[in-house]
């Protein structure tokens, strides 16, 4: 009788787990078609959510779902983006054939495409020197910090408190102290790779400053992945400094530190400063609430140099994979030569597709990476896509320890590309990054001549040797490689 009774009920409850799934099947399915761009990730996240009933709908959703650039877009959605009356007239791309030699008058194809994506002007008047390793920048930035006289804005991704981390916050302390107004943001997880943090050291010293996105807040524990790896220290609004350095000792290779680090920075002065303000006050607006306006820290830039630059912010926000399309139109423009310096790099398919037609076409592609990593898992999975771009004539290089955390990317000769990314998804799709282009021949020709002695210090990775892995090997590189989109 209790058989005769219980046999609706668990039909019931069966058509309805049938009827839940097969709507789940088919929600997840429409958002497959409707969201997926790559058609092969597309083709198997359907065939898994029809073939495992309920628990593939259910796994989609949880995993196969990007809220990383939604989340994001939430995030930041009710910022004043702030954009400062420029003093200067902007370049035109059809004007910038009058800048460069006749060899580079194609890229006002890339200028053009750039300025569609990033909506910012492409500014005349400036000066770029190169700064190499904390021995050089460090002590330039210092001494800008020292010369302030009203605004200091500075936004890191790791700040340690050791002996530069103290100098640094000793000397905006002392900015502080003669009535400079001084902001200071640093990544929450950057934050982290010295115990006891430079927090305390920044408060003792009167220094106001925050966290970006702290992740172990109940509010931002979707974000935190999404990390601000900008650098950017700008002093009275007319001096700036970008690049790939973060704020530690081991970039002061002079002082021999036990953890050795090599790195490019670079001291801007002239009207694209203003940019590094623009992006700098936007991120702290967003962390603070507070809205930096005004003279002090936007005053009337005067002409530096001549270099032609603009500023390339790339974010999982409204600024989503602008880095990744600049760097897939300067492959695209390219007619000469690519040079590439990356510590990690983990190239998408577009991205590879781009290299080898590059050097199918005929331009010169060579790409320097650091023989030895700090994260070794990552030059396993690098070391897995060599072969990739190897096969179509690309030159990849390992340069000897120290390692080399240098970013920089030239293109004919006469377009740079520097600042904070990598060639890696964690830069590209997850990061806060600020990268600078500049159209400068002689400015190019500074960096080639580094780029060519790290080259000439560095061995050639031939196919040969690729191939030459042994199985072991082949197969710890390939299973780093699959962990690639989280790396």
């Amino acid at each position: 009788m209790a058989m005769a009774i219980g046999n609706p009920v668990h039909s019931v409850w069966h058509i309805a787990a049938i009827g839940i799934g097969l709507l789940l099947s088919v929600l997840a399915t429409g958002h497959v078609i409707l969201n997926k761009r790559d058609s092969r990730a597309a083709i198997a996240w359907v065939g898994f959510v029809w073939l495992v009933p309920l628990v593939g709908a259910v796994l989609y959703f949880l995993f196969g779902v990007n809220r990383i650039r939604h989340k994001a877009a939430l995030l930041r959605r009710n910022i004043e983006r702030y954009r400062a009356q420029a003093a200067h007239p902007e370049c035109p791309p059809e004007e910038l054939h009058r800048h460069l030699p006749d060899h580079g008058g194609h890229l006002q194809m890339l200028a053009r495409v750039v300025g569609r994506m990033i909506e910012r002007p492409l500014l005349p008047g400036n000066r770029i020197d190169l700064l190499v390793n904390g021995d050089e920048a460090y002590p330039a930035m210092l001494e800008a910090i020292q010369h302030a006289r009203q605004t200091v804005s500075f936004v890191t991704y790791i700040f340690d408190r050791d002996e530069i981390g103290m100098a640094f916050a000793h000397a905006l302390g002392e900015a502080v102290r003669r009535g400079v107004e001084v902001r200071v943001l640093i990544d929450a997880t950057g934050t982290r790779y010295s115990w006891p943090t430079i927090l305390h050291t920044l408060r003792r010293e009167g220094v106001r400053h925050a966290r970006f996105l702290p992740p172990l807040a109940l509010w931002h524990l979707m974000s935190m992945n999404m990390r601000t790896h900008r650098k950017i220290l700008v002093v009275d609004g007319r001096v700036g400094f970008t690049g790939g350095m973060n704020i530690r000792v081991g970039h002061c290779l002079q002082r021999q530190p036990p953890h050795p680090v090599q790195d490019l920075h670079f001291r801007v002065k002239g009207p694209v400063v203003t940019q590094l303000q623009e992006v700098f006050t936007d991120d702290w607006l967003f962390t603070t609430g507070e809205a930096l306006r005004g003279d002090s820290w936007f005053p009337k830039t005067e002409s530096a140099g001549p270099v032609l630059a603009r500023g390339v912010p790339d974010g999982p926000d409204e600024n989503f994979e602008k880095l990744l399309w600049t760097l897939l139109g300067a492959l695209s423009i390219a007619r000469y030569s690519v040079r590439i310096m990356t510590p990690y790099f983990l190239p998408d398919p577009a991205v590879v597709s781009a290299l080898n037609l590059a050097s199918m076409r005929g331009v010169q592609v060579d790409i320097i990476l650091p023989a030895r990593s700090n994260l070794p898992f990552i030059l396993r999975a690098s070391r897995a896509m060599w072969s990739h771009v190897l096969q179509h004539g690309c030159r990849v290089w390992l340069t000897p320890p120290p390692f080399d955390h240098s970013k920089l990317m030239l293109v004919d000769g006469c377009w740079v590309l520097l600042g904070s990314a990598n060639w890696d998804p964690r830069s590209l799709r997850l990061n806060f990054e600020f990268n600078v282009e500049c159209y400068d021949v002689e400015l190019a020709r500074r960096l080639d001549q580094l780029f060519e002695a790290k080259r000439k210090a560095a061995r050639p990775v031939t196919m040969e040797e690729v191939d030459g892995r042994s199985l072991a090997a082949r197969l710890c590189d390939g299973a780093a490689r699959l962990l690639t989109p989280y790396l």
